[in-house]
């Protein structure tokens, strides 16, 4: 019996969550980590020409 019911909510999921909406939220979520990413080393090279130019 829970076998039958996994089987159930298993099959249901699948039917509901297609593989599109899947990979668009994890490209998603990546590209918001890439721009994170790309303004924090775009800060250090910043932070760093600033340090520089004062000594």
């Amino acid at each position: 019996m829970k076998n039958l019911t996994l089987s159930f909510v298993a099959a249901f999921l699948l039917m509901t969550l297609t593989s599109c909406s899947v990979v668009e939220t994890a490209f998603d979520a990546g590209m918001y980590w890439a721009f994170f990413l790309v303004a924090a080393v775009i800060a250090v090279v910043i932070w760093l020409l600033t340090k520089n130019r004062g000594n």
